[in-house]
């Protein structure tokens, strides 16, 4: 691919229009030169079928801006020939993926059974107030206001003797109660 095309004033028919209001396009990106040659080595990846790259292709998005944007919902279909809601359809599906801002440092804190027996729910709420976080979208996920931190329940992160678990970033955590998640914070902030 030689060049990128915002094909946001392209009209799609209405049912392939992807236009969420929870997805949110307050930034428009630059793709880089880097970032479009290991999008084309995804892509080189499945030679038999492009369409395979989606998942990948959702990550590196991710993995560079944070989040997937309207933009990236576009440029991913435009760039694998799948229409928008074909991209969307694995972003919603998986949980790893974001459609909107989160913090800095990102508190995962692990809602299942186990986590949930251990105090997973108080961890989280303690998070949650330690941080700022006044409110939570429909999804569960909290920004602190000044975007440094965001707290979310997840399911399993498979640590269950050891819960409650919670990651930081990449970095898992395990047998975090109130007391060790005060420390994980002053370690962070």
């Amino acid at each position: 691919m030689s060049s990128v095309t915002d094909t946001s004033e392209t009209t799609h028919s209405a049912s392939h229009d992807v236009h969420d209001p929870h997805l949110h396009d307050e930034v428009k990106v630059e793709l880089s030169p880097d970032f479009l040659a290991q999008a084309d080595k995804i892509v080189s990846k499945y030679p038999v079928s492009k369409r395979s790259a989606v998942m990948p292709l959702i990550y590196l998005w991710q993995d560079n801006f944070g989040y997937v944007s309207q933009q990236g919902v576009r440029w991913i279909a435009q760039r694998i020939e799948i229409q928008p809601i074909n991209v969307m359809e694995v972003l919603t599906f998986y949980p790893m993926f974001r459609q909107h801002p989160v913090g800095k440092i990102q508190f995962k804190v692990c809602r299942t059974l186990s986590c949930a027996l251990a105090g997973s729910y108080e961890t989280c709420e303690f998070l949650r107030k330690k941080c700022g976080i006044t409110e939570i979208d429909e999804h569960g996920l909290g920004v602190s206001d000044d975007g440094k931190f965001s707290v979310e329940f997840v399911e399993c992160l498979a640590s269950c003797g050891t819960g409650p678990v919670v990651m930081i970033n990449d970095d898992l955590y395990e047998k975090v109660d109130t007391s060790k998640a005060q420390e994980l914070l002053n370690k962070v902030s």
